[in-house]
């Protein structure tokens, strides 16, 4: 096992990004020059005061140019990490909503999956037992260790699926402090505030942090998400579920009103959203806080009073393209429909007429059906009666470069 020497060059926080055990991931390091080792996604980061970040490997050794190896003494022998303890200069970084993890570790959240319409999260400790409807789930021998996506049976012989948790997986499971934004708004606002790796971003408010997950996804690994929530104890939850999740270096949360303080930041961010009762008072701040060059801003109102509001506020800060949509989806259910040839006379029987040869072994085995036996076959799509209603209005506009 080796790492670097000192003095070898090092890799930046946010440059980090792990985002598989892969030998183009392993080689997009060569490049920087820089000694890392990936495997699992379990990674060593050495802490320093300028926030620069050593990685060593785990289970699998490399040297890369420039860096000269050094041993490491059999107390630091990786060969069986979880239960090696590290020390204090070095954090272990497993489970995150942003990477990807091969196992299941202790500390993890997981989602326990039952079926398609339930499905919830877990903590996963040493020790600890989770009860579901098909018996007792044991942390230590049933989950800690096992792949992500593993078949676990319960004690019952009833069995379930772990699952790597996601920001979607999350928005469907996570405990509701607040009303929620689910995947089909947040598909929209990632989109239309055109956000990316590396993005700047502020919100208000954090909620029950659904969105916020999904623009942490988004910007990672090298952009930021500024979250201000009006509520203590709901700011205080979130600072913890992003700890747990393993992003909090992505995130920072504040906790003051946005209509009145602001974001905290000014003229970085390339996008804001807001997600309050009176936006339209935080419009002067929000155009604060996005570039000089420009940006994009969202608003989530579920009243149209509010939208109208908001959008005389942008149009006096001078923002441009103000518009808003509602999104609704409209779920189809598809199925194969059979319906009987109809018995034309001889009409029918004028193959020329048609075109059709019944002799072509083609025509006979065509997807349309077989017409030999009287019948045609074909995919039909019928939208069902219950569909999920209004949730709110999203208005975007552009801030104006001058």
């Amino acid at each position: 096992m080796w790492r670097p020497a000192p003095g070898s060059p090092v890799l930046q926080r946010e440059d980090l990004h792990l985002a598989s055990s892969t030998c183009e991931t392993v080689g997009s390091f060569y490049t920087k020059s820089t000694f890392i080792l990936l495997s699992k996604q379990s990674v060593l980061i050495h802490e320093s005061a300028d926030l620069s970040s050593r990685v060593a490997f785990l289970d699998m050794s490399c040297e890369c140019p420039e860096t000269s190896p050094e041993p490491l003494s059999p107390s630091q022998s990786f060969q069986h990490h979880d239960q090696w303890q590290s020390p204090a200069k070095y954090k272990l970084v497993t489970m995150s909503f942003v990477e990807y993890g091969d196992t299941i570790k202790d500390g993890d959240t997981a989602i326990v999956f039952l079926g398609h319409e339930s499905m919830f999260p877990v903590k996963v400790q040493h020790g600890s037992m989770t009860q579901t409807k098909y018996g007792v789930i044991r942390h230590s021998t049933d989950l800690i260790g096992k792949k992500y996506g593993s078949k676990v049976t319960c004690s019952k012989g009833g069995w379930v699926f772990i699952l790597h948790p996601t920001p979607e997986l999350w928005t469907m499971n996570l405990p509701h402090r607040t009303q929620i934004l689910y995947s089909t708004d947040i598909s929209i606002i990632t989109m239309m505030l055109e956000l990316k790796p590396g993005s700047i971003v502020c919100e208000s408010g954090t909620g029950s942090g659904s969105l916020s997950h999904a623009l942490i996804r988004t910007v990672a690994p090298t952009g930021h998400l500024y979250t201000v929530e009006f509520h203590q104890q709901r700011a205080e939850k979130a600072r913890e579920e992003f700890r747990e999740h393993g992003v909090e270096h992505l995130v920072t949360v504040t906790n003051q009103d946005v209509c009145k303080n602001g974001f905290g930041v000014s003229n970085i961010a390339d996008a804001v959203f807001l997600d309050i009762p009176s936006p339209w008072e935080a419009i002067g701040h929000a155009k604060s806080a996005l570039k000089a060059e420009g940006g994009r801003i969202c608003s989530f109102s579920p009243c149209i009073e509010q939208v109208q509001r908001t959008c005389l506020a942008m149009e006096e800060y001078g923002f441009t393209e103000i518009n808003t949509l509602e999104i609704l989806l409209r779920v189809y259910n598809v199925r194969t429909v059979s319906l009987q040839i109809p018995d034309l006379g001889k009409a029918a029987e004028d193959n020329s007429s048609t075109g059709f040869d019944s002799s072509n072994p083609s025509h006979q085995e065509s997807p349309c059906g077989n017409l030999q036996q009287g019948t045609v076959q074909f995919k039909s799509g019928v939208p069902l009666r219950e569909v999920v209603g209004h949730t709110g209005y999203l208005t975007f506009a552009t801030k104006s470069l001058v």
